[in-house]
């Protein structure tokens, strides 16, 4: 049985590292705050007391953690992955992060025979659980090849999408459409609430149009019921965006609407909605329209 050392079982790794173990593998999970590993446990998973635990005599590690100095602390630092790894381990970074912090695991990985690959999910915290994630895979192929069956436990869209920090990229161009459409769908909500319509009526049938999305079909019931417990956290986003943002600059690439998008995700930070979940992006457009009432 192939062991999984999986670090970071937070609102995704959880139930991604559950999957595994129903799909058989040998799962040893590890968070710092242990109580998070709970439900790996009931699922028939392990649990770890530290990193080391996790990555030692593991046949791959999985990483899922919130940012690229965790990632690079977990991974590099001197009681790290890395540190008690084996020639021929596969390190599978999932979490979201800079693609020069990718690029610098997979070197730091590369010299110690370890075979490194960036593979940042979407899908959010349903897609995660249902097993349904989308996953874009950076690195060498013969490397995602060898990883395709554990990415398949997890998604059901696994494509390798160019060489190491190419999966960083991708995921950067997929957080600033995710942002894009959700703060559209909280102002087409703003916008029919107001109105006066059939708020069920008019989301139904935009959703069976050209309108439609993952995003309609998943957010729009969060903004409707004002419940933006996080499945996604804004802070996240922010962090995501920040990462589109600078990448952007320097490609040369101008994103005017994603910039945007950007500085009304900091402002709902800065206002101290960032453990929101980022349909809450609503809520902003509801609070700068004119003395709007709540509908509920």
């Amino acid at each position: 049985m192939t062991t999984i050392g999986f670090i970071g079982l937070g609102i995704m790794g959880a139930p991604m590292a559950a999957n595994l173990v129903t799909a058989g593998y040998d799962v040893v999970g590890f968070n710092r705050s242990p109580d998070k590993a709970k439900d790996l446990v009931a699922a028939g998973g392990r649990e770890a007391a530290c990193v080391t635990e996790a990555a030692e005599g593991a046949d791959v590690v999985i990483t899922m953690l919130p940012d690229s100095p965790d990632v690079l602390g977990v991974v590099t630092g001197p009681d790290g992955v890395l540190a008690h790894s084996h020639p021929g381990q596969l390190l599978i970074d999932m979490s979201t992060i800079r693609p020069e912090a990718s690029r610098q695991v997979a070197a730091a990985a590369a010299a110690v025979g370890v075979r490194a690959l960036d593979a940042p999910v979407s899908g959010g915290e349903a897609g995660a659980r249902e097993g349904v994630l989308s996953i874009m895979v950076g690195g060498e192929a013969a490397d995602v090849e060898a990883a395709r069956p554990v990415l398949e436990a997890v998604g059901t869209t696994v494509v390798h999408v160019g060489p190491h920090g190419a999966g960083q990229t991708v995921k950067a161009a997929n957080q600033l459409i995710v942002a894009g459409n959700i703060q559209l769908l909280g102002e087409a909500i703003v916008f029919l609430e107001a109105s006066g319509v059939d708020l069920d009526a008019a989301i139904r049938v935009l959703g069976g149009g050209l309108a439609g999305s993952t995003v309609l079909d998943r957010k729009a019931a969060n903004m409707v019921g004002r419940d933006f417990t996080p499945g996604f956290r804004l802070a996240l986003h922010h962090k995501d965006m920040g990462i589109v943002t600078t990448a952007a600059r320097e490609a040369g690439v101008v994103i005017p609407l994603g910039a945007a998008v950007a500085q009304l995700i900091a402002a709902l930070v800065a206002r101290g909605d960032g453990d929101l979940d980022h349909s809450a992006l609503f809520a902003l457009t509801h609070d700068l329209s004119t003395e709007l009432p709540d509908p509920r």
